[in-house]
């Protein structure tokens, strides 16, 4: 039970996927159905008393074959997954048209250059009309034998309450060979003055509309045979064999039968097999196959590795951690799948009128007989007019309009990195009004840097770096690795400090060369009577600018500043400008200080900013959001997991090999923010072919269909040959098709064609967030402790107890207060004071207090 996958068998038209649709929804159950003319397959989900062989039955009485696909078979043979993709009905087709063809032309030759032109015919037959009608009726029988499919799946249908597209056109070329025989009889009772009778006959009409519908189906073939490019493109990539070492000897085997925990080599050039994590060597890796990154990516020890990237430069052992459908690769080609199996909102009217399309065209021609025959025109010339209606109506056009575009837009997403779960998803990132953004990991990199080194006067940067690197290097707070680091890449290296000691909230103290060494916030300099003035300007300016500063003197005496911060992301402000551009609002979501958060909108120029947000309220910003415009919510998809959820379009960003994360409509495979804006700017381009698609389907049908009815015959004297009704109706699927495939050459990262939507008013939409946190607190006052917390120093320390806090049982959401020094913790339960104690502790700080309110 749940969601389940099906292939399908015989559909032709999106009159065909309807009908399927509807059989399916009828099942007892069944709760969502989706078909998928395209890939030939249905999405269902259901329940008891529903059944898989309940479904089948179904369909099968709808007068087609569906059958369940075995997900966990199909995903491990992918060689048979892969040769499912291939185009295996152009040849069939081709084969078809060939045949065809061969006999058309002298058929052509004889009804139109003999009869209309006066094209030489041997004696034997210009001299007998009833020769060339028997010739006539031979050539074209044999071509309806060859396109015999269209009348088998045409009646069947028929039969069965649901006439299709091939019902069209076998009663179209059915009713010319039938009226043609008929006239070839009267022939033969008739005793002289026979070559009139030729000019009756419309055996080269119904081989004709043969002819040329299959032309268009081949045509449209070929074109639905590309749109699984980019699927099968990704398929390719797996590697065929893995180089595994059991019981110490190396040994290739088939990727598929590698095993979780196996122990696999790569060398320089080879492609990795499947996903896994370095245990020895070091390397670079090309991970452009999964993220359209190009710039290849470093790998040591601990490192994960993913299936299908492209190991460089070294020889690397990995152990394997996600084998066979698990794999990052694997996922990816299912979401595509998954995306092109479901149907977009923007559909349903097609759909709807896809469903009663053939029975409607059916009624017009009746009608188009009937008037022309009560106008007094002859049977021949209305049975024309109403076989041109037949041959001309198209609900193929309309029945692929929307998934070739979901398809290739889908794959083409998938190529650059961003991917997209459901054809609904990617409709509606392209409605966006507001993007909201978390801020750390999203906007920031997620981790402290070193921003600023300021020394003082006399002193050199490498004298303060040297100092404050030895002086942290035993330390294990996020800053001091961050100074660490920052000291290791311009390659100033020391012994560590002697005598060395953390002081909880202060900073830490040693000793190097026998002088005394600290460092820590401004209270520690002060303490030690080596503050400056202009140090201490400073140091509040690097504070309100979002900033840590860290104070570090040698001997008494003030060395200088290192500012240390979660740096804002290389791309975040290039990001939020093309979002404005777009006409998109941005809004900056995060549970840190205004003090910080305003520092950071100002850097990215983030339109407003919404601090101080407790992790439970956070999904209520969202929802208020949601009333002005359409948002999408931009999180690392595990944090923000309810706002995701909650926001019209959830967005996981830096996913990396977790593609599968349930929270997010789309996930971006790299931590860029420049792929949000690519994501919305994909989504508005396949809209538009979308809208494009549609157009031209219904205006097809909405000028052909008259105009082969003889609308303007009276006006203009226009008529339409049921043969031209026939090209027209075999180019305008092929149209269709082409028109989305140009979406593969749509630069998605390109903001020269971005179209500027209205914007909503912001000032308006953002006038009262005050009361988020006070009726948080006035629903729970009397669930609600605070802490009182020594040792904190900066937002990573507060980061730290939050989440350790957090972690516990019962709690319900937390809110930290560097200044303060406190922790305001919101219970869900009654929670003892010491479990929460104990949690502060575990992070490494102390708790000094902890009252109830």
């Amino acid at each position: 039970m749940g969601f389940q996958k099906f292939s399908v068998s015989g559909m032709t038209c999106a009159a065909c996927s309807a009908h399927v649709e509807k059989a399916v929804r009828g099942v007892e159950g069944v709760s969502e159905v989706s078909v998928s003319l395209l890939t030939n397959s249905m999405g269902v989900d259901f329940a008891a008393p529903a059944t898989a062989q309940k479904i089948c039955d179904a369909v099968s009485a709808a007068g087609y074959g569906a059958k369940p696909e075995n997900d966990a078979a199909a995903k491990s043979d992918k060689s048979a997954a892969r040769e499912a993709l291939d185009d295996h009905e152009t040849p069939r087709l081709a084969r078809r048209l060939i045949a065809s063809l061969i006999l058309l032309i002298p058929l052509m030759y004889v009804s139109m250059g003999h009869v209309m032109w006066g094209w030489p015919l041997p004696a034997a037959m210009a001299d007998y009309p009833l020769v060339i009608a028997l010739f006539e009726l031979i050539f074209t029988a044999a071509i309806m034998v060859i396109n015999q499919k269209f009348f088998i799946s045409g009646f069947q249908s028929a039969l069965h309450g649901a006439p299709n597209m091939d019902t069209l056109v076998a009663l179209g070329s059915g009713a010319a060979f039938v009226y043609s025989t008929a006239v070839m009889f009267l022939m033969c009772a008739a005793g002289g003055g026979l070559h009139h009778y030729l000019h009756e006959f419309y055996f080269e009409s119904a081989a004709m509309i043969l002819t040329l519908i299959t032309v268009g189906k081949m045509l449209e073939a070929r074109s639905k045979g590309k749109t699984t490019n980019a699927i099968k493109s990704l398929m390719d990539l797996a590697p065929k064999t893995a180089r595994v070492i059991r019981n110490g000897v190396e040994e290739t085997i088939p990727a598929e039968d590698v095993v979780i925990g196996d122990i696999f080599v790569v060398r320089p050039g080879e492609s990795i097999p499947v996903d896994g994590r370095v245990i020895e060597g070091e390397s670079a890796v090309n991970e452009a196959a999964l993220t359209g990154e190009s710039i290849p990516v470093d790998k040591q020890p601990g490192s994960s590795v993913s299936s299908a990237t492209l190991n460089q430069n070294g020889f690397i052992t990995c152990e394997a951690t996600r084998v066979g459908a698990d794999t990052t690769l694997s996922q990816i080609i299912e979401m595509v799948e998954n995306a092109a199996a479901t149907k977009a909102p923007i559909a349903k009217t097609a759909d709807r009128v896809s469903g009663i399309f053939v029975p409607t065209v059916i009624g017009i021609a009746i009608v188009t007989l009937t008037a022309w025959l009560i106008a007094g025109r002859e049977f021949g010339f209305a049975l024309a007019r109403a076989i041109s209606v037949l041959v001309i109506s198209c609900p193929c056009a309309l029945g692929l309009a929307t998934p070739v575009a979901i398809m290739v837009g889908s794959g083409l997403g998938a190529r650059n990195g961003v991917l997209f779960k459901t054809a609904a998803a990617l409709e509606a990132a392209g409605k966006t009004d507001i993007v909201v953004l978390d801020k750390t990991g999203t906007v920031t990199e997620g981790k402290p840097h070193v921003t600023d080194i300021l020394p003082s006067v006399g002193v050199s940067e490498a004298e303060l770096l040297s100092v404050a690197a030895a002086l942290e290097e035993k330390s294990e707070h996020p800053l001091a690795m961050a100074i660490r680091e920052y000291a290791a890449e311009n390659g100033l290296s020391g012994a560590p400090a002697g005598d060395f000691s953390a002081m909880p909230g202060h900073g830490v103290r040693g000793t190097l060369d026998g002088k005394a060494a600290i460092g820590g916030n401004a209270a520690l300099m002060t303490e030690n009577g080596i503050m400056t003035p202009d140090m201490r300007r400073t140091g509040e300016a690097l504070a309100e600018a979002g900033k840590t500063p860290l104070f570090f003197a040698l001997d008494g005496r003030l060395l200088g500043i290192i500012a240390v911060a979660d740096v804002v992301k290389p791309d975040s402000a290039e990001a939020v400008r093309a979002l404005k551009n777009m006409g998109i609002h941005t809004v900056m979501l995060t549970g840190d200080n205004k003090r910080t958060a305003n520092a950071i909108a100002a850097q990215t120029g983030i339109d407003a900013v919404i601090s101080d947000v407790l992790p439970n309220d956070k999904e209520e910003v969202v929802r208020r959001l949601s009333e002005y415009g359409k948002v999408a919510m931009v999180g690392d998809g595990i944090n923000d997991a309810p706002a995701l959820t909650r926001a019209d379009t959830g967005i996981a960003i830096g996913a990396g090999a977790d593609v599968a994360l349930d929270a997010a409509d789309i996930v971006l495979m790299r931590s860029g923010l420049l792929d949000v804006p690519a994501a919305i700017r994909l989504s508005r381009q396949v809209l538009k072919n979308i809208r494009e698609n549609l157009f031209w389907a219904f205006f097809y049908n909405c000028i052909g269909i008259p105009l082969a009815a003889g609308a303007l015959i009276p006006i203009f004297g226009l008529e339409l040959d049921p043969m031209f009704g026939a090209a027209a109706m075999s180019l305008s699927s092929f149209c269709v098709v082409t028109n989305a495939l140009r979406l593969n050459f749509f630069n998605m990262h390109s903001s020269k064609k971005d179209s500027k939507a209205k914007m909503i008013p912001l000032p308006d939409m953002l006038s009262d967030f005050s009361d988020i946190k006070t009726n948080e607190k006035t629903e729970v006052k009397d669930m609600i402790k605070v802490m009182t917390i020594d040792g904190m120093m900066c937002s990573h320390c507060t980061g730290r107890v939050q989440k350790a806090l957090e972690g516990v049982d019962g709690v319900s959401g937390v809110e930290m207060s560097l200044e303060n020094k406190t922790a305001t913790v919101t219970l869900a339960k009654d929670v003892a004071d010491s479990v929460l104690t104990e949690a502060v502790t575990a992070a490494g700080y102390t708790t000094l207090g902890c009252e109830s309110k």
